[in-house]
Parts: structure tokens; C-alpha cells; sequence
């Protein structure tokens, strides 16, 4: 009896490894909104499935003080891109876009004067952002989302979109420069960190309790603790710029990220909805 039992089981157990045979392999990247995790023909398949939406997201390599690295932004935009597209539902996200007007190189100016921040000129910016749409436009997609970490090139992201949505009146692609994703984290981001008991003082516009605290939240391991730990205040002669980072925390970042991918989730489909059909 035990034996006609044991050769029952491993029947079952033979025919259902038969059967996975015949199943079609799983692909796990095929489940990313990534756009560098998918083959060309996943894009393919998705576009005419109705995924027209592509986030392109910038970032910036930059000095951000002694306590946060170097690549805060593109690691940062990444992060809160990757949440926006899994709120839509139907949109990819573009590789980060890391190289940006940052200041003058010689001789120095603003970032640049400290070691490891990488700059571009405007004009070759924008000629970047216009190639990377046309490339866009010509995979399918309908509604090209241009989302910036920093704030020295949003004025460059109105006039990209400004200027194709211009050449490409009467079609249906358009190009969306959403400033809210960056609008958000300055004055709205300030009265949620007032209002959770944070100093005005220790907010600052760069590199202080804002700014670390945002990326406490969405990447701990570029932030040096012990640096914010340290004895003396960090100041302008850091790289920290009208702030103190010292009670940066992870809860006070959470409050932007909310804030950011919520706002510019509403923003890309009111732009979509507003859009002739």
C-alpha cells in the first residue's frame, strides 16, 4: 500500500514538472518600469498596449556638502520617478539624465567650485533634453514628462517643451515639462517640515535639513551621519548652504517624498486629461 502511495506521488510530482516545460519563461525585468531593464521588443509590445507615457528624469552631479554624495540627485529622481510611473500605472521611466548646467567651469562658480560636480552648458542641455524627446516620439510614446531634481535648469525644461510642443502641433505627441516636481519640494515641503516641528533656520536650500532629509528617505547609504554628527556646524563654506542638516531624519524626508510623488502624479494626468483626444 505505502509503495502504490509513493509511486502515486511521484507521478503527480513527475507530471507536473512536465508541464512547466510548456509554460512560457517569466521574465522578471518585463515587470519594471524601467525603460534599460526591458528588451526592444517589451517596448515594443507595451507601447501598442497603450504605456505612451515616458518620465524623463534629470538629475545632476553635484557637490551637496561633506555629508550627502555626490550623485544625491540622480539617485534621488530615480527613486521618486520609479514611484510616480507605479502610480499612473501606464508609464516608463528614462535613464537618468546626469549631466547638467551646474556653473561655470573656468573659472569656477557656484558647484563648481568644489571638487567632483560635473557642468554643461545651457544651449548643449537643452539640445540633449530635444534629442532624447525626438527619440521618444519616434519609439511611440504620446506624452514625453520632463521631471527635474534641481532647480538651475527648470526654466530650460519650459523652453524644450515649449519649443517641440510647437514643432509638433497637430500631432499627438506632447512634451511635459513638470515643474511641480521641483515647486513641491521647496515651499510646500517647508510648511510640512515646519508643521512636523522642524526650525526654518535648519531647512536650508542646499544640503540642510530638507535637502538630507529627502534622501535619508530614499537612500540612506548616501548620507554620512557622522558628518552631520560632527562638532561644528556646517556652513556656506561646505557646500550647506542657509541650513543645518544636524536633525536630518528619514521621517522629515518622508514628508517630501509624499508630497512630491502625489503632486506630480496629479499633474501628469490632469496634462494627459487636459490633452485634445
Amino acid at each position: 500500500m505505502l509503495v502504490e502511495i509513493g509511486r502515486r506521488a511521484l507521478r503527480r510530482i513527475l507530471a507536473g514538472a512536465a508541464l512547466l516545460l510548456f509554460l512560457p519563461a517569466v521574465n522578471p525585468a518585463s515587470a519594471s518600469v524601467f525603460l534599460e531593464d526591458l528588451t526592444w521588443t517589451e517596448l515594443r509590445d507595451l507601447v501598442a498596449a497603450g504605456t505612451t507615457t515616458i518620465i524623463v528624469p534629470i538629475g545632476g552631479t553635484e557637490q551637496s556638502g561633506p555629508a550627502m554624495a555626490l550623485g544625491k540627485h540622480n539617485v534621488r529622481v530615480k527613486a521618486l520617478a520609479e514611484k510616480i510611473a507605479a502610480k499612473l500605472g501606464n508609464a516608463l521611466v528614462a535613464p537618468v539624465i546626469a549631466y547638467v548646467p551646474e556653473g561655470n567651469i573656468d573659472p569656477p562658480t557656484s558647484h563648481m567650485r568644489f571638487p567632483g560636480t560635473i557642468s554643461i552648458g545651457d544651449k548643449t542641455f537643452e539640445q540633449l533634453l530635444e534629442a532624447t524627446a525626438r527619440s521618444f516620439r519616434h519609439a511611440g510614446f504620446k506624452t514625453i514628462v520632463l521631471i527635474g531634481d534641481h532647480g538651475g535648469y527648470q526654466a530650460d525644461e519650459r523652453q524644450v517643451a515649449d519649443r517641440l510642443d510647437a514643432e509638433w502641433k497637430g500631432t499627438p505627441v506632447r512634451v511635459f515639462a513638470d515643474v511641480d516636481y521641483y515647486r513641491l519640494s521647496r515651499g510646500p515641503y517647508t510648511d510640512k517640515l515646519l508643521a512636523a516641528g522642524a526650525a526654518r533656520a535648519e531647512i536650508g536650500t542646499h544640503a540642510g535639513l530638507a535637502d538630507t532629509s529627502l534622501m535619508l528617505a530614499v537612500d540612506p547609504s548616501l548620507v554620512r551621519k557622522d558628518r552631520l554628527a560632527g562638532p561644528s556646524k556646517l556652513g556656506a563654506g561646505d557646500g550647506v548652504y542657509g541650513g543645518d542638516p544636524a536633525r536630518s531624519s528619514a521621517e522629515f524626508g518622508q514628508l517630501g517624498v509624499d508630497l512630491i510623488v502625489d503632486g506630480t502624479t496629479d499633474a501628469i494626468r490632469a496634462f494627459i486629461a487636459s490633452q485634445p483626444k
